[in-house]
């Protein structure tokens, strides 16, 4: 069995892990709002609920999504980068089930399908995928940061970045003017480019994440000490990315509506986090013209599937610097979003 299977299989049990601990979260905050409501009805106005993490089910909720986010961190010890990022949208699958058993949701023909478009999107990924797993030591990750590719990659990446910030800030200065009279276009675009610059920036602690645990690797197989400067460096730069795209996360699900911002978001962040891994690492490299155009399709299916998933019940609206919402939709979307960018660092 290749190594690369190894972490395939490793991620593959992380992201369930992920999504059953978070539709375990989910129902332990429901389990409360349900003991409030019913202490309410019972005239006792003044029942302070206890604190979620009382509840048991919350609590076995948190050691699943911990395990998971461990065991999808060692994954990228074994597999490409590319190949684990966009394998990261089988949460969608795996959260799907899980909501109609846990959380007894009604599953819709069009989310059938785009589970459908997901799994088999996931079939062309892996099967055409990278399925190299070399194990680097820290002087080739650090002569591949001077790489030209990676250089012109990395001054794109700034330019994506400027331009779509100034355009987000464009957009929010004329919706904040003329709101009512602006069009479907700035209201569409606003999010776009902030998902944009969330997951340029945020899928680089996906590149940070694997070069930690390829230098964890080699520690634990006694050919490299894990204490050093640039070591160091890579944790605090993975802290940072990681940190500014989980900021990004719960300030977009606060300004805009989940049917835009939720794909969007995971578009984005699948797109770059492969992107990356294929200049960085040079994965590219193994690819022919057959494997680039399934590997293509694969990732146009995964995409298809998500677009798909976006709520049907939201309406796409900003109002005054924050989005309008109805019913919970928008709380198990901020789950299912935190879950997956969580599972992927």
């Amino acid at each position: 069995m290749g190594d690369w299977v190894i972490g395939a299989l490793i991620n593959f049990v992380g992201s369930v892990a992920i999504n059953f601990g978070t539709n375990l979260l989910k129902l332990g905050h429901d389990q409360r709002e349900k003991l409030s409501a019913s202490n309410n009805n019972q005239g006792n106005g003044k029942f302070v609920p206890k604190s979620v993490m009382y509840f048991q089910t919350w609590r076995i909720g948190i050691i699943f999504f911990a395990v998971g986010n461990c065991l999808n961190f060692m994954s990228f010890a074994y597999a490409a980068q590319s190949l684990l990022a966009a394998l990261g949208s089988i949460q969608f699958v795996s959260n799907i089930a899980f909501a109609y058993v846990v959380l007894n949701k009604t599953i819709s023909v069009k989310v059938m399908v785009a589970t459908t478009f997901i799994v088999f999107g996931n079939v062309f990924l892996v099967s055409f995928g990278n399925h190299q797993s070399p194990v680097y030591t820290p002087e080739q990750l650090i002569a591949k940061y001077s790489n030209l590719v990676f250089v012109l990659y990395c001054m794109s990446l700034v330019f994506v970045v400027a331009l779509n910030q100034y355009l987000y800030r464009s957009g929010e200065t004329i919706l904040s003017d003329n709101a009512k009279n602006t069009g479907t276009y700035w209201r569409t675009l606003l999010p776009f480019s902030y998902a944009i610059v969330s997951g340029a920036v945020g899928s680089c602690s996906v590149l940070f994440a694997k070069s930690l645990s390829n230098m964890l690797r080699l520690t634990m197989s006694s050919r490299y000490q894990f204490h050093s400067w640039f070591t160091y460096s890579i944790l605090l730069l993975f802290l940072c990315t990681a940190g500014f795209w989980m900021a990004r996360l719960n300030e977009g699900l606060s300004l805009f509506d989940a049917i835009l911002i939720v794909p969007m978001f995971q578009i984005a962040w699948t797109f770059f986090s492969i992107c990356t891994g294929f200049v960085y690492f040079q994965e590219y490299q193994v690819f022919d013209t057959l494997r680039i155009m399934m590997f293509i399709l694969g990732m146009a299916f995964v995409f298809i599937g998500i677009s798909l998933l976006a709520p049907d019940d939201s309406k796409a609206d900003i109002k005054d610097g924050s989005r309008v919402t109805e019913g919970p939709t928008i709380d198990m979307n901020r789950f299912l979003l935190l879950s997956s960018s969580l599972a992927c660092i």
